[in-house]
């Protein structure tokens, strides 16, 4: 990944006590954390199953937004069963484009300029055609919302690290087969404690020859070992969530040596209880130590709240300042596989928002 150059922290001084903050909605961003399923309206999730004939239950609709917590196995596994019921309403090609748009509908309406919308096709794959139709589903629905809603869309092909490495090596190589029509890098998500990501090299060395970004997630519900192998092993370029590499500051620093951004989504956490409050996610300890950190929102269709929610909540609970928070979109933008013009424009966005 190449190396970014980052604004000093200080270059902007901070809004007089008692002046109108701008809104956070309108300073422009990329979205690096957003799972396909995951970024759903909830309105549609209940207008789909409607439709399918899919019983939804009461987690899903009348007491929606579910109340999780996954850090431990019988949560997850409650996290992943709701995820998959939300995921079996997608039935038809027509389906998958609608989410597409509307997702990316909402994203430009929470600022976002370009979004990498992660998937796992193996997920799909039995309902449209196989993997490699379902890759390509995706991939032209993500056009088509990228043309209708002037939002950037790239495609992060993520193995499910529950499975075989072997299958992450066929997905890795069909993910470098598509990496010159809008597959921009490959992930590994699912539960950390169910497979480590020393298993997954092979197919992540496919995937980095193939010119892709390695994109994994780690720290989440697993302490700094679990961060330190997908720097090390899995030649990280980001690391989705990677909270708890805060507890090692070696680790932080390395991290922030290499240029590694880590993708933190503070509601995401506080809705799966790896953290208790909005506040104790590491949020000003990590960009105080020097790391690049992006936020995203991760699954909004099961915690409730987009992008703009987690800007605000790091203005309002850690006290970041409009040119920190200017700082953290740079850092999202430089983080992100935006062409070089979508970059410039976002950049010269993030700069007048500040400016005001």
């Amino acid at each position: 990944m190449e190396a970014r150059t980052v604004s000093p922290r200080s270059e902007h001084p901070r809004v007089a006590c008692g002046s109108p903050r701008p809104d956070v909605a309108l300073l422009p961003k990329a979205h690096l954390h957003l799972h396909f399923t995951g970024s759903m309206r909830h309105t549609t999730l209940v207008e789909l199953a409607a439709l399918h004939g899919v019983h939804l239950p009461d987690a899903l609709v009348e007491d929606w937004p579910p109340k999780l917590h996954a850090t431990d196995e019988r949560g997850w596994f409650r996290f992943q069963r709701l995820y998959d019921i939300a995921r079996s309403v997608l039935r038809t090609p027509d389906d998958l484009r609608r989410l597409l748009r509307e997702t990316a509908e909402d994203e430009a309406a929470e600022g976002s300029g370009w979004l990498e919308i992660q998937v796992d096709p193996s997920g799909y794959a039995a309902m449209f055609g196989g993997l490699t139709p379902t890759v390509e589903l995706v991939l032209d629905a993500a056009r088509a919302a990228s043309e209708a809603s002037g939002v950037g869309i790239g495609v992060v092909i993520a193995a499910n690290r529950t499975r075989h490495p072997l299958d992450a090596k066929t997905l890795a190589r069909l993910a470098v087969r598509y990496a010159d029509e809008g597959v921009v890098g490959f992930g590994l998500s699912n539960d950390e404690r169910r497979g480590r990501a020393y298993d997954f090299e092979g197919a992540f060395r496919i995937a980095k020859r193939g010119g892709l970004l390695s994109v994994p997630h780690g720290g989440e519900l697993l302490g700094p070992a679990s961060v330190r192998e997908c720097l090390e092993t899995l030649r990280a370029d980001r690391i989705g969530h990677g909270i708890r590499a805060v507890a090692d500051p070696r680790l932080v620093a390395a991290i922030a040596e290499r240029g590694v951004t880590l993708e933190v989504c503070p509601s995401s956490n506080v809705s799966l209880g790896v953290a208790a409050t909005a506040l104790e996610v590491p949020v000003r300890r990590l960009y105080e130590a020097g790391a690049s950190v992006a936020l995203g929102a991760d699954d909004p269709l099961l915690f409730g709240s987009r992008l703009a929610r987690q800007y605000e909540l790091v203005r309002t609970e850690h006290g970041f300042s409009d040119a920190e928070l200017a700082d953290l979109a740079r850092q999202s933008i430089g983080a992100s596989a935006a062409p070089d013009d979508v970059r410039r424009r976002l950049l010269a966005g993030v700069d007048a928002w500040l400016d005001g």
